[in-house]
């Protein structure tokens, strides 16, 4: 099956065609009644930017194909459609695979969550236990979620670590190594079966906040992924900046202690060697009762473990400086904190704004919010399912009927 490991288009018409423009307005259309929901014509004008008679030619088209139910309606007391969008069965697939986890979660192109699953991985997996994991929980999803695996329209792939959407490969200082190297999308497309997108996961945390969160953290914004490893994805005027390789916002190699411990990029004190969960659990080994797992981090630090809250806030404190450094940059105005921690709230969330205020100037500080991802840990899958929409051609999302059991339903 074909892979998209540069990022590229799942969709073939050449750009500037009349094609292409034709496409790109029913995809207007179509995500906004996704995201919206059911509409009249009046509103889609309004919402998308097209003229009324462009929009009154789609939804005509739509109507035509099967791919919209119209209802009868009145809008500011006048007699009006409300447009519905039909489910065609077609689904998108998120994967998340970190180092001792992978999630899969099924959704439709109108972004309704139809199953989320998620297993343990052992940890230092090699590349082969890791695809294979994603392949039995994407199967278990879409088994879940009543889709046959020919509904699907490909799977967006999460990873933790640098990745090169130029070569397609996965770059050094990954936290899992034996996928360094590695062209994953064209492997991971062979295990799956289906057209494959790959993302670091921080980049796909942020592409899910700019269609599926209930609190819009605005146009300018960072998601922070606190886990073993911490990456951010930055969002400047409404779009995902990756840079010029694609590795923008690896602030888990921001060095934070002079001579420091060594870590896995081989620099010395970077943020990571005293902010990550591993090092947290490191910090933690001669105490009392060690937490062994991140789960048990988070228990004992809400449970009220002085020692476990001490090394909380310390980590805490070094992420704000990092970040305060990052907002004096960029002036973002939200910080999104995902990832196994976010389950700590004001515990993290506390010395995380202390240290910015005092790692940036005060104006800064005012205008940034930071505050818990209200996509919790499932901002990475949800972004590979985002990532997927955003590629296909809405004659993929929204074609001829599938065959499924609820192919009828309106969403």
């Amino acid at each position: 099956m074909p892979s998209e490991a540069n990022g590229g288009s799942m969709n073939h018409a050449g750009p500037g065609s009349q094609s292409s423009l034709r496409r790109d307005n029913v995809r207007r259309v179509l995500e906004e009644l996704a995201t919206a929901g059911p509409s009249t014509q009046a509103q889609l004008t309004r919402h998308t930017g097209l003229s009324a008679g462009t929009v009154a030619s789609i939804v005509r088209d739509l109507d035509d194909a099967g791919r919209v139910r119209l209802e009868r309606t009145t809008s500011s007391g006048r007699r009006a459609l409300n447009i519905h969008l039909v489910d065609t069965g077609r689904v998108a697939v998120g994967l998340d695979i970190g180092r001792r986890h992978v999630r899969a979660i099924v959704a439709t192109p109108s972004r309704r969550i139809l199953a989320d699953v998620q297993r343990i991985l052992p940890l230092g997996h090699d590349a082969v236990t890791g695809m294979t994991a994603a392949k039995r929980a994407m199967e278990e999803a879409l088994e879940a979620a009543h889709r046959s695996h020919e509904q699907v329209l490909g799977a967006g792939v999460g990873i933790p670590g640098p990745f090169d959407p130029v070569t397609g490969r996965v770059g050094s200082g990954a936290i899992l190594p034996e996928w360094i190297g590695m062209e994953v999308a064209s492997r991971l497309s062979d295990v799956l079966d289906v057209p494959v997108l790959v993302n670091n996961d921080a980049n796909l945390g942020a592409l899910a906040h700019l269609s599926w969160s209930e609190t819009p953290p605005g146009q300018n914004f960072v998601f922070v992924k606190i886990g073993t490893g911490i990456g951010t994805g930055v969002v400047i005027d409404g779009q995902l900046y990756a840079g010029h390789r694609g590795l923008a916002g690896e602030i888990g190699h921001t060095i934070v202690v002079d001579q420091g411990l060594v870590c896995r990029c081989g620099n010395r004190g970077c943020l990571e060697t005293v902010a990550s969960t591993s090092s947290m659990l490191r910090a933690l080994a001669a105490a009392p009762n060690p937490p062994t797992t991140t789960d048990e981090l988070v228990s004992a630090a809400l449970a009220g473990d002085t020692v476990t809250r001490r090394v909380v806030e310390d980590a805490g404190l070094s992420i704000g400086q990092v970040l305060g450094q990052l907002a004096s940059l960029l002036n973002p105005e939200t910080i999104l904190l995902g990832g196994p921690l976010s389950d700590l709230g004001e515990l993290l969330l506390e010395p995380i704004r202390r240290s910015l205020k005092r790692h940036t100037v005060p104006d800064i500080a005012v205008a940034t919010t930071v505050r818990v991802s209200a996509l919790r840990d499932r901002a990475e899958a949800l972004g590979g399912v985002v990532s997927v929409l955003n590629r296909a051609d809405p004659a993929d999302l929204y074609g001829p009927l599938a065959a499924s059991s609820d192919a009828s339903s309106t969403v």
